[in-house]
C-alpha cells in the first residue's frame, strides 16, 4: 500500500458486474476532482486473442484445463510489478487489449490484439483497475493429473516456498473491491452474455465453466477473503437450474450483501439512514436492494477515496 500513490482495484470473474462498479467510481472520480489512471486485466493477458484460443484447444486436446483465470494466461509479475511501481513512484508501463472495432480503429490495431506498452501519465492521483485479479495472491502451481477410471481429477500442488514465486498482488492495493454474484447467476449471466456475443449455445458456454472450474476456484474465489468490500448479488427469483434459465434475474430481481472487512471503520447508524431499504444482517454485513447498488457504492467509498487522496497529496508535500 501506498501513502503517496493509491492503487484501488476492482475484482471478479468475467461477467460479475465490474464495469457497473467502474463506472460508479468515475462518478466519484469526477465529483472529486481526481485524475485517476485506468487499466483493465485484459491488458495483462500473456496472449493475444488467436494465440490464446489456440494454446487453449491444444491444451484440451492433451488432457490439461488451461483457462483466462490462471497464470497460464495471465501474467501476475507484470501485474504485480505495475501495482509495485505504482505505489512507490506513480510511475509503471501498462497496455490495454483491442476489444472492439472502435478502439481497433482508435489505436491502428486488430480486434483481439494490444496496443504498445506505455508509461503511465506522471500527474495521475490514483491507480484504477478494473478485472479478474485485483488481489490475486498465489504461489506457482503445478498440476498434476490424477488417473481414476471413474473419475478423474486434477490436483493442485505447490511448488516449494520459494519468495520468488509468491505473488501477492493485494498487498499493493489501497482500496480493493470484490464483485462476485451468487455463483448460479453468474453461470446464467455468463450463458446469456456468451449467446448475445459471440452466439455460443448454453452447452458450450457450460463445457466453458466446467473446464474453468479448477482455476476459478484457485485463483478467483481466494480474492473475496482480502477484499476491503465485497458486493454480493443474490437472486430473490428462482435460479437452482441456471443452465435453463430464459433470462437473467433484473436488479429489482435482486439483493445485494455487502461484506465489510473491517467494519469499526464504517458508521453503520449514517450508511442505514442514506441508503434506502437496507439493513444489517451480521454486524459486517449490509443488505440492500440490487437497484440501490450504484449508490451504495458512491455512499460507501466516496468518503474512503476522498482520505486516499488528501493523504497522498500530504505525502507528497
Amino acid at each position: 500500500m501506498s501513502e503517496k500513490h493509491p492503487v484501488i482495484a476492482v475484482t471478479g470473474a468475467s461477467g460479475a458486474g465490474t464495469t457497473v462498479v467502474q463506472q460508479a467510481f468515475k462518478y466519484i472520480f469526477r465529483r472529486q476532482n481526481i485524475n485517476a489512471c485506468f487499466i483493465h486485466g485484459d491488458g495483462f493477458m500473456r496472449y493475444e486473442a488467436r494465440e490464446m484460443e489456440a494454446r487453449i484447444k491444444d491444451a484440451t486436446e492433451k488432457g490439461k484445463a488451461v483457462s483466462c483465470y490462471g497464470p497460464e494466461l495471465n501474467d501476475f509479475e507484470k501485474l504485480q510489478s505495475v501495482f509495485r511501481t505504482y505505489s512507490e513512484n506513480g510511475h509503471g508501463k501498462i497496455r490495454r487489449a483491442i476489444n472492439t472495432e472502435e478502439h481497433a480503429t482508435r489505436f491502428s490495431k486488430s480486434v483481439g490484439s494490444f496496443t504498445e506498452w506505455e508509461d503511465i501519465p506522471g500527474n495521475t492521483d490514483l491507480l484504477f483497475y478494473e478485472g479478474m485479479h485485483g488481489g490475486v495472491v498465489s504461489e506457482t502451481w503445478t498440476r498434476r493429473k490424477m488417473s481414476d477410471s471413474h473419475n478423474p481429477i486434477v490436483k493442485e500442488e505447490r511448488r516449494g516456498n520459494h519468495a520468488g514465486n509468491v505473488i501477492d498482488v493485494a498487498r499493493y492495493v489501497d482500496l480493493l473491491i470484490g464483485v462476485v454474484p451468487a455463483i448460479n447467476l453468474e453461470w446464467i449471466q455468463k450463458i446469456h452474455l456468451d449467446n448475445h456475443r459471440a452466439r455460443l449455445c448454453p452447452e458450450d458456454t457450460t463445457t466453458t465453466i466446467l473446464d474453468r472450474l479448477q482455476d476459478y476456484i484457485h485463483f478467483i474465489v481466494p480474492q473475496f477473503s482480502v477484499t476491503d468490500i465485497n458486493f454480493q448479488r443474490v437472486p430473490i427469483v428462482d435460479t437452482s437450474n441456471p443452465f435453463i434459465a430464459r433470462d437473467v434475474p433484473t436488479e429489482s430481481e435482486s439483493i445485494v450483501v455487502i461484506r465489510f472487512r473491517e467494519p469499526a471503520k464504517y458508521d453503520f447508524p449514517l450508511l442505514l439512514k442514506r441508503i434506502n431499504k437496507s439493513f444489517m444482517s451480521r454486524p459486517n454485513t449490509m443488505v440492500i436492494p440490487g437497484g440501490e447498488m450504484r449508490h451504495a457504492l458512491e455512499v460507501i467509498c466516496a468518503p474512503i477515496i476522498e482520505r486516499l487522496c488528501k493523504n497522498s497529496h500530504k505525502g507528497r508535500d
